[in-house]
């Protein structure tokens, strides 16, 4: 688990630490496997000395060093390395089990399409928008496009250690019945189908980097579309009015491929921000002279 995106620097390691102290808990608990969250030690790999030696989460993680000579023999393309322990949290189980939380807090969950937020009112007092690629639509949200992904999914329970490619390409992250062997990012491609040859060419780069791979089975194949935004995740409050009627609509989307990675500390901003829209009196929205 490391952040990308283009959030500044300082806000995003302030999500990515509150993510990662708020899923090392749940490492530590006994809800551990429902909740799909454990620890992994593993490698990211260099073809060459990055201009950034120490990213700036390398005090996040656990026991972050660089690699060792010896180390960097089983990568014999690679020159230099970072060690670390971090965390994986595997959606599939990880959702279900947020879901399960919810529910048992009293929480009331409806399923019902929409094609515009003012939909929502007057039903609603405050609106947390979390629709990813829906946002094009729901907010009018020009800047978000698909950043498409395909993956494999094989079974291969001798390979305990995550391998990540500096480019962020190739990886190997292993989990508690699979691994995951990636990747790509194919900006703008709506197309959830797999490719074949995408496949192979996935499977033959994680092979250089770990030939044992090459024993693996149960290979499937699978696609994603991460809802990227050039200019970051969009995290602030929105009025919408009419006919000086309002609705607060926070926004919460646009996380890309590393939305795990700093999820918890967005929701926290976007809880905060919801709270000043509750306190906040309620006061007619002013008419525009504009």
């Amino acid at each position: 688990m490391t952040p990308t995106t283009y959030t500044p620097i300082p806000t995003l390691k302030q999500w990515f630490r509150e993510t990662f102290d708020h899923l090392f808990a749940i490492a530590n608990s006994a809800e551990a496997k429902d909740a799909g969250v454990h620890l992994v030690s593993g490698w990211q790999i260099f073809r060459s000395i990055p201009a950034e030696e120490v990213p700036f989460w390398a005090d996040v993680v656990l026991g972050f060093r660089k690699m060792t000579k010896a180390e960097l023999k089983k990568f014999p393309q690679h020159v230099f390395g970072h060690a670390f322990t971090t965390l994986k949290c595997e959606s599939p189980a990880y959702l279900p089990w947020l879901e399960k939380r919810l529910k048992g807090s009293g929480v009331l969950i409806l399923t019902r399409r929409i094609g515009d937020l003012w939909e929502l009112h007057p039903s609603f007092d405050v609106v947390v928008n979390c629709s990813g690629l829906g946002s094009r639509q729901l907010a009018q949200d020009s800047e978000m496009f698909p950043m498409r992904g395909q993956v494999l999914n094989v079974r291969a329970p001798w390979v305990k250690h995550f391998i990540r490619d500096g480019s962020g390409l190739t990886y190997i992250y292993p989990g508690t019945s699979n691994v995951i062997l990636g990747g790509t990012r194919q900006q703008g491609d709506w197309n959830l189908s797999p490719d074949a040859e995408i496949s192979r060419g996935i499977f033959s780069r994680c092979c250089a980097l770990e030939p044992s791979l090459q024993g693996a089975c149960d290979i499937r194949e699978k696609v994603g579309l991460r809802p990227f935004r050039p200019a970051g995740v969009r995290l602030q409050t929105e009025f919408l009015a009419q006919d000086g009627r309002r609705l607060p609509v926070v926004h919460h989307y646009g996380h890309g491929s590393g939305g795990i990675s700093v999820h918890w500390g967005t929701a926290l901003e976007a809880a905060r921000l919801v709270s000043e829209c509750v306190q906040a009196p309620r006061t007619p929205t002013p008419k525009s002279n504009l």
